[in-house]
């Protein structure tokens, strides 16, 4: 039973992910670099305050940043309010000599570390965040209506690089069907940085016209705005899928000191979903004599690699693949693409051999040269090039046996020899690169196991620990780490993983209720090999709280494995990402589980995770009694045409009515509680109104929650949004009366929602 003790620690682990610090210490290192990267300090949050750590890895030297006693007591003496020493009131420092610099109390500080006095300094503001500033720190490049304009970070003179920008054929920014206007408002910005890309001299920047001047238009009504005025319409390009008209980016190269416009001579790019230039699809080449970038037709079974002249426009063609399915550079749709060109050759992603793996062209003829890496594995991404040593670095995943989504720190010869492993354990590894690439910072940890991170040569060698994380804080609310396993997909052959948490204060004599939590993807995963559950992992530990088991799983056709594994999605999102793997899953996890108590089964999902959780309902009635299905894509024909096509094919009509969930209305047997924001402009609210309106005609009950004014990830009203969602699952699957319990709002702003959503 669910009692209030429940509902708070449930609320508490709900703020895990927008409190860092506050339940685990020293998990999530951030370096700031310094010294053009030979250095670097980062911040360790401890829920209160923070404290600084400045790290040399060439000397194995890590100490604290500065002299934290000192600084809290000269802060204390001229600020005339308490510091603890422990818990610095200040995120960011500046240092500065014998001095560091940092705002604290509404005022900008500088505490001199000699004669250890504090003392109100002139503050230099930080960057713009609307700004991207020059490599050289000279120049900065922002949105101004539709045109990008360059600014003097040294005198503030401005000037328009563009001038001819117009609504819907603008300068610098992605499509407005993912450009999150509702989020933007809330955080109060107007726009976001515009996408551009430096030339590596700081002369050039590389940019794109961005055309939408005939894509479908869609509306939502604001029923109360902000200022409490009367309704407001709101209009968004938003192509469907099948639309004969999509967004397009005509690739740009703009002069800053010369003002000269250099136009791409070929045709724009598709554009469906993201800027070409901000997912990394293009960028300089290392000299700035070229620019590069891929392209893809609609069908997306070809990707060819260009050269852009940035001198004349001209483009020519580098290499090109086609496949029988999409062909994509990375199984994961935002992380970068998996492609380096070096001086003389291309290392090529391709997944041709059944694993995505790195293949060598010639840069000049597109010859095929060799495959670099091989194996049933895959690459994950390219770190490091030495041409000197000809040798490339790079994570993998597939290499651990207990857990194939692990990532493996690993090299090869570019001809293919020498391929060795530098991270030769069991854990999961996350790299993150300095600006020089001397050595990486590696957090390495699993599901279960708290993370350590370390800062490695490229022999794999443990140059200096930076931190242990500390989770006593989270242990003492009750929480304990998950379990991952491994069962037999539908087929029977197929092996699939996941995790399961067990419910706060577990008795394996009792039976518990069962909660699904679902994201099918396909372009990303649900459960993370990581101790860090994710933004997708949002609600899994708040549900546990409450007295449930959760289970999540990445079915067959979700990321991370092979290709076959993969294209299990391809023409099937109405599979949604294997819900019947999930229910052989529930079933196989049971047998050696009796206190999973098959009979009280819900789902529960956010997003694509929404539609998954009211189809888990429409298909499997038998299985799921119960679904809380938040911003659901419940019929894909009037949604995102990026994402659908990518996955249904871009002339599938009948593949997008099968994915759609309003076609099933009439099957739903359980209980459904729909949940969707009025200003979701991501997933707009008629996804939800539409199933609605033919659940309502099929004459089901069901209940329906519409949040006035909230955007797709309900940020605002989190906390409300997910008790309610709680109150709906402890009812009925457990049978009972929640108890009366309202948690406080949780603080929304840019730190938090990076935090989350990242």
């Amino acid at each position: 039973m669910s009692t209030t003790q429940n509902y708070q620690v449930a609320e508490q682990l709900l703020r895990r992910s927008a409190s860092p610090g506050e339940f685990v210490v020293g998990d999530k290192i951030r370096p700031q670099w310094i010294d053009g990267g030979t250095r670097f300090w980062y911040a360790v949050n401890n829920g209160a305050g923070k404290r600084f750590v400045l790290v040399d890895p060439a000397a194995g030297v890590r100490e604290p940043a500065f002299d934290h006693a000192l600084v809290a007591a000269a802060l204390t003496a001229a600020s005339g309010q308490e510091v603890d020493p422990g818990s610095l009131p200040f995120t960011a420092i500046v240092l500065a000599g014998n001095a560091v610099e940092f705002d604290a109390f509404g005022e900008y500080w500088r505490c001199r570390l000699d004669d250890r006095v504090c003392e109100r300094a002139e503050f230099t503001p930080p960057g713009n965040p609307l700004e991207v500033p020059s490599p050289d720190g000279k120049f900065a490049v922002s949105l101004r209506g539709h045109d990008l304009w360059a600014r003097s970070l040294s005198d503030g003179g401005e000037w328009a690089l563009t001038t001819d920008g117009e609504p819907g054929h603008r300068y610098g920014s992605g499509p407005e069907c993912t450009g999150n206007a509702t989020l933007l408002r809330k955080i109060g910005l107007p726009h976001l940085p515009p996408a551009v890309a430096w030339s590596p001299d700081s002369t050039k920047v590389l940019t794109h016209r961005t055309d939408e001047r005939d894509v479908r238009q869609t509306h939502l009504v604001e029923a109360r705005p902000a200022d409490g005025s009367a309704p407001l319409l709101h209009t968004q390009r938003y192509a469907y899928p099948g639309d004969e008209r999509l967004p397009r980016a005509e690739l740009v190269v703009l002069n800053v000191a010369e003002g000269t416009v250099v136009r791409a001579q070929a045709e724009p790019l598709l554009m469906p979903q993201m800027s070409p230039i901000m997912i990394q699809w293009a960028w300089w080449a290392p000299d700035g004599s070229a620019v590069y970038y891929l392209s893809r037709p609609r069908d997306l079974r070809t990707l060819t690699l260009h050269r852009l002249d940035p001198a004349t426009g001209e483009v020519t063609t580098v290499l090109s693949e086609t496949g029988a399915t999409r062909v994509e550079p990375n199984q994961w749709t935002y992380e970068p693409p998996i492609v380096r060109v070096l001086a003389d050759e291309v290392l090529w992603y391709s997944q041709r051999d059944g694993w995505g793996h790195l293949y060598r062209y010639d840069l000049r003829t597109g010859e095929l040269l060799g495959q670099v890496t091989s194996g049933p594995w895959a690459v994950r991404q390219i770190l490091r090039v030495d041409e000197t040593e000809r040798m490339v670095y790079f994570t993998a995943s597939g290499l651990v046996e207990e857990d194939p989504y692990r990532r493996t720190v690993c090299r090869a010869g570019l001809d293919g020899s020498g391929f060795a492993k530098l991270t030769d354990d069991e854990l999961d590894h996350i790299v993150t690169l300095p600006e020089g690439q001397e050595y990486f910072i590696d957090s390495a940890s699993t599901v279960d196991t708290p993370p350590v991170t370390t800062a490695r040569d490229w022999s794999g060698r443990v140059l200096v620990e930076l931190e242990r994380a500390d989770v006593s804080k989270l242990a003492a609310t009750g929480w304990t780490p998950p379990e991952r396993f491994r069962v037999k997909a539908a087929d029977g052959v197929t092996d699939v993983y996941g995790v399961l948490y067990r419910p706060l204060g577990f008795d394996p004599s009792q039976r518990y209720p069962v909660v699904d939590s679902l994201y099918p993807g396909p372009q990303v995963n649900r459960v993370e090999p990581c101790f860090d559950p994710g933004g997708m992992g949002l609600d899994a530990e708040p549900i546990a709280a409450l007295g449930f088991v959760v289970v999540a799983l990445d079915g067959r056709g979700t990321p991370g494995r092979s290709k076959a594994f993969h294209d299990a999605s391809y023409g099937r999102l109405a599979d949604a990402g294997g819900l019947d793997d999930h229910v052989a899953a529930l079933r196989q996890l049971a047998e050696t589980r009796p206190w999973m108590d098959l009979d009280r089964v819900g789902a529960f999902g956010h997003s694509g995770g929404g539609f998954a959780a009211a189809r888990a309902m429409l298909d499997f009635p038998d299985t799921y009694k119960a679904g809380v299905a938040l911003s659901g894509s419940h019929d894909v024909r009037y949604f995102n045409a990026g994402f659908v096509e990518s996955y249904d094919g871009a002339d599938d009509p009948e593949a997008w009515a099968r994915s759609a969930n309003t076609e099933l209305a009439d099957r739903l047997a359980g209980r459904l509680l729909l949940v969707h924001g009025e200003m979701d402009d991501q997933v707009h609210p008629d996804q939800t109104l539409r199933l609605a309106d033919r659940l309502v005609a099929a004459g089901k009950d069901f209940e329906l929650l519409i949040v006035p004014g909230a955007e797709h990830t309900l940020i605002d009203c989190l906390a409300y949004v997910r008790t309610r969602c709680w109150d709906f699952l402890v009812r009925e699957l457990m049978g009972v009366r929640p108890p009366a319990y309202r948690p406080a709002p949780i603080a929304i702003g840019p730190e938090t929602i990076a935090a989350m959503f990242a």
